[in-house]
């Protein structure tokens, strides 16, 4: 029977590198973003290749549901790389309650930043910190053992001791593997790779934390103001 992970993070931070490093492994597969194309059709938010991610996957909610929950899986354990905004609030989570679950988090201020000098202005909604709370704490009450929070920060400082005390808190035995991989791209990788995956696929492991020196303005400000405590909120359940 095969372990489903679900990773919940928002855009602009290392998800991307943790699905190498998780892919990485004998024993896993992973699955990127199976809900991009389902969010596009219904927000219709212009994405950069949105027509490409439209064609390349599902745009059926309860198909991809069914496809996480109980699809085929060949590996004993399944990496499932999702981004909290594509959880829109009318979906409905149950097809999630028996997977395993755990949240990735950044720097609020990091996160607009970056998002904002690829996609220009962002809202709260854009970066799913709110609605990585949600989840957390839908989750929770369905979860076995406590549901591990990780910054991407102490896993950039840190690789070889954060991934192991993650791999723990899911009860799945760590891997020496996940540390590093080789360059180049995946078929895994969904279809916009080739928009946003171009540091990922020149990189062999988890690179060490810049000093990144940067200032917002008014309006990238109002959105991490408005998300913080939620960032907050999620650094307290860091164990």
């Amino acid at each position: 029977m095969t372990i489903r992970i679900a990773m919940w993070s928002g855009p602009r931070n290392i998800s991307t590198a943790m699905m190498r490093s998780w892919e990485n492994r004998e024993d896993c597969s992973v699955v990127d973003e199976p809900f991009y194309a389902y969010y596009l059709q219904q927000t219709q938010s212009p994405h950069p290749m949105f027509e490409e991610v439209l064609s390349s996957q599902s745009r059926f909610y309860n198909e991809v549901a069914n496809e996480m929950s109980e699809g085929k899986c060949d590996t004993p354990v399944q990496y499932q790389k999702h981004m909290t905004q594509h959880m829109l609030n009318e979906c409905d989570l149950a097809w999630a309650k028996n997977l395993r679950h755990c949240v990735l988090i950044r720097d609020p201020a990091y996160v607009v930043n970056s998002y904002t000098n690829s996609r220009g202005d962002c809202t709260a909604d854009d970066i799913g910190i709110r609605r990585q709370v949600e989840l957390y704490d839908y989750f929770s009450q369905f979860s076995e053992r406590p549901i591990p929070v990780i910054d991407s920060a102490s896993i950039l400082a840190s690789p070889e001791t954060a991934l192991p005390h993650l791999c723990d808190s899911l009860d799945i035995p760590f891997s020496d593997k996940m540390l590093s991989w080789r360059k180049g791209k995946r078929e895994s990788d969904g279809v916009w790779a080739s928009h946003w995956y171009h540091s990922v696929e020149a990189s062999t492991g988890f690179a060490k934390p810049k000093e990144a020196s940067f200032t917002l303005n008014k309006s990238q400000q109002k959105v991490v103001d408005e998300v913080m405590p939620y960032y907050e909120y999620l650094k307290t359940k860091i164990s």
